[in-house]
């Protein structure tokens, strides 16, 4: 039996006929940027994130920058970032010139640790950006006491934690603004790149509309030096097709890992620290070994595909060298690198395909 990490097929092959309607339809529209699929789109997942406002842009990296830009913040100014988290985080805050100032993880959560932020928070600092990582939410209600406390924007990297809920709330709804990714691997994927801000801030959805279209609202008078970075009508209709499963993608995620965390036994694993199931939309199940490097190569023998989310931390990338920063000062997110192993999950995955991976976790000495 052969294990991708991701198969695409169960998902597309239930809604090939959908799909092709939507492209049908935009094809022979012969409208194809900001028309009426995105604002369908926009005003849809406004409305599933229990917000008042989406923006369509590019991708997720931009929908963060695009924030940052949208609260004036830019050189002299400094963003506190989890040091453990995809790039695209930091990239958003260097693309404005403020400085990046990493924060490490709880190592149980692998979520910034609102315990260590204080102390990095000057005058200098704007805002925390909070990664809701693999699909589950960081600690908000101890990170908006704090943001509330200095004054400084909370801001959501929602781009692996589409639907998520925490204390009731989704992801999306709970700080100042949140930035999400629709890349095709995600729980919401495009067919391409994609992305969006959610927020329920007016103000700032106005600004952040004229700054992805050339910083205009109105044909070709700029009040904003803008960017390029308008969600196209293909992806937007592709996504307003998703949209509509994506309780259902998350349903079947949850009950995959629900499924993985009562079979793994091998004592050599560490599994997920969750009190349920339901606290994650597990964008990604992530286990730790000490002997990381090893499994991967022995599940790969099985023909069992795992990825390492992620192998360099940001404080060790050399696009980073920069921040001059100590090694020993973000060993927790060193210590994820090493031993972090992403299984395989998603959409469509048998119970025999699950079986066939947990028996060779389990094998594994």
């Amino acid at each position: 039996m052969k294990i991708p990490f991701v198969d695409f097929n169960p998902m597309h092959n239930e809604i090939k006929e959908e799909m092709n309607l939507i492209f049908s339809k935009i094809y022979d529209n012969n409208w194809f940027v900001l028309g009426e699929n995105v604002e369908k789109f926009e005003r849809d997942f406004a409305n599933y994130c229990k917000a008042k406002y989406a923006i369509g842009c590019g991708n997720g990296l931009d929908a963060l920058y695009l924030i940052l830009r949208g609260y004036d913040i830019g050189e002299g100014d400094e963003v506190i970032v989890p040091s453990n988290t995809f790039i695209a985080t930091a990239l958003a805050v260097s693309y404005t010139k403020a400085k990046v100032v990493l924060v490490e993880p709880d190592i149980n959560t692998y979520n910034i640790d609102p315990k260590k932020v204080e102390k990095y928070i000057n005058e200098k600092t704007k805002a925390i950006i909070a990664v809701h990582l693999y699909g589950r939410c960081a600690d908000m209600k101890e990170l908006k006491k704090i943001s509330d406390k200095y004054n400084l924007k909370l801001i959501e990297d929602a781009a692996q934690a589409h639907g998520c809920l925490y204390e009731g709330k989704k992801v999306g709804s709970i700080g100042d603004a949140a930035g999400f990714s629709f890349y095709p691997g995600k729980n919401l994927g495009a067919l391409g790149d994609a992305g969006a801000v959610v927020t329920n801030d007016e103000d700032l959805m106005k600004k952040i509309k004229a700054l992805r279209n050339y910083g205009s609202s109105k044909k070709y008078q700029h009040d904003y030096q803008g960017v390029n970075s308008r969600l196209d009508e293909l992806q937007a209709g592709f996504l307003n097709t998703k949209l509509k499963y994506l309780d259902k993608y998350n349903l079947q995620r949850q009950k995959i890992a629900k499924y993985y965390l009562e079979n793994i036994s091998n004592k050599g694993i560490i599994l997920p620290n969750v009190n349920n199931v339901e606290e994650s939309v597990w964008h990604l199940f992530v286990i730790r070994s000490n002997q990381r490097d090893e499994l991967q190569n022995y599940l790969f023998k099985y023909n069992i595909e795992t990825l390492i989310h992620y192998p360099t931390p940001i404080h060790m990338q050399k696009s980073y060298y920069n921040l001059d920063l100590k090694e020993s000062d973000y060993q927790i997110a060193k210590e994820l690198s090493e031993t972090v192993l992403s299984l395989p999950i998603w959409y469509g995955m048998t119970e025999e395909e699950l079986k066939y991976v947990v028996e060779y976790i389990n094998k594994f000495k």
